[in-house]
């Protein structure tokens, strides 16, 4: 008896914690959405969610109730053998008592479990609800596109809870009857009551109704196939396995009802041959014949029989990726490019990216980190106004770093240290003379030194925020330090949830598990708590269903404002006939760009493809959650770029999905594959530059390919970003007559040179670290550049400083100290209005006064490094003066 009510002390306690656990994050969810104003959206995924547990836990414990219940109720003669010795049988009506106690506990165990399950499936509900037709039907079952996408997953899910209810139902009814005595074993067999004959006939009825569905719905599954050439249904699919499950479909009920009958009449022999049948006709259906078929038939005459499924993946799968939008255009490469077309291309020439990701990192944090706990933890490409010109621009917010700050404890890491500031913003192509990145905006507080200003450098929402802090408490907060000390500030956003009742101290005080909140007398009723301050984990609280990209990037608005942008994908595993990605993913759309601001938190989530039909649900789903693109504001959506981690996806995909002839297909004769230095694949980038036809400069993404296995260039695939074209794809084509120099070959070109090759070995070889940039092709008129910027640090923890630009053109590989130097050398002639190098180097370069003391003082660092005896410097040197000379000359 002690051991018993213990046993349910410790059910109360268990049910009562979780009880107020999910009270707990009900409450701070629901504070989290009324500060983002998207109450609507928690409130239609929770009834959704209540909604669906609640319908299929109500029906589960109706229908195991029900059968448990007429189980109950039967009445069975007593047992005609006497117990023997030990033998525990318990009496009928001890059993009839034992049911309704133990069953409906027993019904309402399963329910719960199955109302948690059923509450998962509240976007398969709410798909059906607001599913839409796409206008774009199946080519082999005729169905609209739209069945697939929002039907067919609830009917799935229906049929399979259908029939784990009955499965469940069974099993619970057979164990009543036979406690209750309504099925005896005994060494003669198995003796069943009439009554519990009919129950189970009816359940059996029942159950071969549900797995004629689950046939009828493998009919729609087929088109999921793969038969490792392609995927979707193929020929023996359609020839084979269609009409077996269609037959099966027709035939489970009958053979059911045929099982049924000779179980209500206990004719056994006729309830068994008819499941039997159907055993029979789907393993010679399924199995057998079609391994015959494709054996014999198919694969003999592959092409000829799958061309037209073959057909069906390629334009399935080109839905599926958004690849019918690409514009092949064909692009007949010449090396004729001169002077002239370089000083035409001098915004192209200009907005080469020579500095790398992480090279520019690492120079970022060691001269603009400013403090230990400030932290740079990406680097990001956009392109601005720049005074009057179109440049493109790195950019680095500077984040707060909790894990360095010198002293963690809980007021300085909730209360004081609360923000990280400002950014670090620079050109993406111009040095120093020291090999170091130029600056538009830089230090703390922020120092323009162009037309863009931040005004409001407070970081209190990024990429490492990740804390809860609390502001206007009676802690001033941190803003910056001095030379003289350090700045405060208070929070003058909007972001938080105000504590402004005990209740609300308490909730916090219990979600974040620490009395401190309660406690702490420097929290004041004009307090706000801020969380969910780390950007990705907020735009996903808000939208769950959406993909968001592992990139986010900052902007800086007209008013001086910084705000992010994430951008945010739907992505669905029911298209038929496309091939998947990993995850089983094969429907992918760039269809929402979410912003969220730095200071305040403010989310905003705008639709940037309107044809996206999983778009225009999820909008039906939740009235009022996005924006139309055209709402979001001019200074923002100057700065939407295309993902480039979506087009290395599509990229991928087109390398096979630009066939789309099925022989050709089939015969991978035109396969592509994007090139790799060394064991990585190269990625897109961010340029800015005129393509071909154009007549303005724009903000693009690039990425080369080359033919399967070989190392020349196929085509280069451009995205692009600005305006009006924003989203816009083009896949420029190179003939395939002739050899076009592709990165590998370039790259092998650069080691060969011997004075490349010598200067690099010498630099590694004298306690230095050579860092080799990204190899970049860039189109010029009908012509290609490469261009490699060469990066030299002490130490692999050392300063990278930008030494080299290695250029190849043609046949020609050269390697200055910059970008214009390298065109100089491969064109002569006149140079670009303006260069890619810093305005010193310019100066330099354009007076004859300054070229004669540049050569003067190469002259005297040559004397010098020969006095050391570092004759590889002596002829660098030399060499370098030697260049003066010509630049002198000309």
């Amino acid at each position: 008896m002690i051991k018993n009510r213990f046993i349910l002390i410790l059910v109360i306690v268990a049910l009562t914690v979780s009880l107020l656990s999910f009270l707990l994050a009900f409450c701070t969810d629901w504070l989290f959405f009324v500060e983002t104003g998207f109450t609507s959206v928690f409130t239609t995924k929770l009834y959704a969610q209540a909604g669906s547990g609640l319908l299929f836990a109500g029906v589960l414990f109706a229908g195991t109730l029900l059968n448990l219940l007429l189980a109950g109720k039967a009445v069975f003669p007593t047992y005609a053998t006497p117990r023997e010795a030990g033998d525990f049988r318990p009496r009928l009506d001890e059993a009839r008592r034992l049911v309704k106690p133990l069953g409906i506990p027993a019904c309402a165990i399963l329910a719960l479990l199955v109302g948690q399950w059923g509450a998962m499936q509240w976007e398969k509900l709410l798909f059906f609800v607001n599913r839409v037709s796409v206008g774009t039907t199946d080519p082999v079952m005729g169905r609209d596109i739209g069945f697939y996408l929002f039907t067919l997953p609830l009917m799935e899910t229906i049929t399979a809870f259908a029939g784990f209810t009955l499965l469940t139902s069974l099993f619970l009814t057979v164990l009543v009857y036979t406690v209750r005595g309504g099925i005896c074993l005994s060494e003669r067999g198995v003796a069943i009551d009439g009554t519990v004959r009919r129950h189970l006939a009816i359940l059996l009825l029942l159950l071969s109704c549900v797995i004629a569905a689950g046939f009828h719905l493998d009919c729609f599954r087929l088109l999921f196939s793969s038969n490792g050439i392609f995927h979707g249904a193929g020929y023996t699919d359609v020839h084979s396995r269609l009409p077996t499950y269609r037959i099966l479909t027709i035939l489970a009920p009958l053979a059911g009802t045929a099982l049924a009958i000779g179980l209500w009449k206990g004719a056994w022999r006729m309830a068994l041959l008819a499941p039997l049948a159907v055993i029979v006709l789907h393993v010679i259906g399924i199995r057998v014949y079609p391994g015959l078929l494709q054996k014999f038939k198919v694969a003999p005459n592959e092409l000829a029989l799958e061309a037209p499924y073959i057909r069906n993946n390629i334009a399935l799968t080109r839905l599926g990726f958004d690849l019918d939008k690409i514009e092949t255009i064909p692009f007949d490469v010449d090396t004729q490019l001169s002077s002239a077309d370089i000083a035409r291309n001098d915004a192209t020439i200009k907005n080469i990216r020579l500095w790398d990701h992480a090279p520019l990192l690492k120079t970022y944090s060691q001269l603009q980190q400013i403090r230990t706990y400030y932290r740079f933890f990406d680097v990001d490409n956009d392109r601005y106004l720049v005074n009057g010109r179109y440049s493109q621009v790195m950019l680095s917010p500077r984040e707060l770093s909790y894990a360095d700050l010198p002293s963690r404890n809980w007021i300085n890491e909730r209360l004081i240290f609360t923000h990280g500031n400002g950014i670090t913003f620079g050109p993406v192509s111009r040095i120093s003379k020291e090999g170091l990145p130029e600056f538009f905006v830089k230090d703390i507080p922020a120092v323009s030194l162009a037309d863009i200003r931040v005004t409001r450098p407070e970081i209190y929402f990024g990429e490492l925020s990740n804390e809860y802090v609390i502001v206007r408490t009676r802690v001033p907060e941190f803003s910056y330090p001095t030379s003289s000390g350090n700045i405060n500030t208070t929070y003058a956003g909007t972001g938080g949830v105000p504590m402004d009742s005990l209740a609300k101290r308490m909730l916090f005080a219990a979600r974040f598990r620490t009395e401190k909140i309660l406690l702490s007398s420097d929290i004041t009723s004009q307090s706000s708590i801020i969380f969910n301050r780390n950007i990705n984990e907020r735009v996903r609280a808000v939208a769950p269903f959406l993909h968001f990209d592992d990139d986010p990037y900052m902007v800086v608005d007209d008013r001086g404002r910084l705000k992010w942008i994430i951008d945010a994908y739907t992505f669905s595993d029911r298209l038929p006939c496309s091939k998947p990605i990993k995850g089983g993913v094969n429907y992918m759309r760039n269809s929402v760009k979410a912003v969220v601001d730095a200071y305040d938190g403010t989310l905003a989530f705008y639709i940037s493809d309107p044809h996206d039909v999983l778009i225009r649900v999820y909008d039906r789903m939740f009235p009022g959650l996005f924006r139309p693109i055209s709402a979001m504001p001019d200074d923002l959506r100057r700065h939407v770029r295309y993902p480039h981690h979506f087009l290395q996806l599509q990229a991928a995909m087109y390398t096979a999905y630009h066939m789309t002839d099925p022989k050709v297909f089939y015969n991978k004769e035109n396969l592509w594959q994007v090139p790799a230095l060394g064991e990585k694949p190269m990625e897109p980038y961010y340029t800015i530059m005129k393509l071909p036809g154009e007549t303005a400069e724009e903000y693009i993404l690039l990425l080369p390919f080359t033919p399967s296995k070989r190392d020349n260039l196929a085509a280069w695939l451009t995205a692009r970003s600005d305006g009006a074209n924003y989203g816009k794809i083009r896949a420029y084509t190179f003939p395939r007559d002739r050899l076009i120099y592709g990165p590998k070959q370039i790259d092998a070109r650069i080691n060969q040179d011997s004075f490349i090759s010598q200067q690099l070995t010498l630099w590694n070889q004298r306690g230095s670290e050579v860092i080799r940039g990204s190899l970049l092709v860039i189109p010029i008129e009908k012509s290609l550049l490469y261009v490699q910027p060469l990066f030299l640090a002490a130490d692999k923890a050392g300063l990278p400083e930008l030494k080299r630009v290695i250029v190849a053109f043609g046949d020609q590989v050269v390697m200055e100290e910059n970008l214009e130097q390298a065109l100089q050398r491969l064109f002569g002639g006149k140079r670009a209005p303006e260069p890619a190098s810093s305005a010193t180097a310019k100066d330099s370069t354009t007076s004859p006064a300054l070229l004669a003391k540049e050569a003067m003082a190469a002259y005297e660092k040559a004397i010098s490094q020969q006095r050391q005896g570092n004759w590889s410097g002596y002829g660098e040197e030399l060499r370098r003066l030697e260049q003066i000379l010509r630049r002198m000359a000309q």
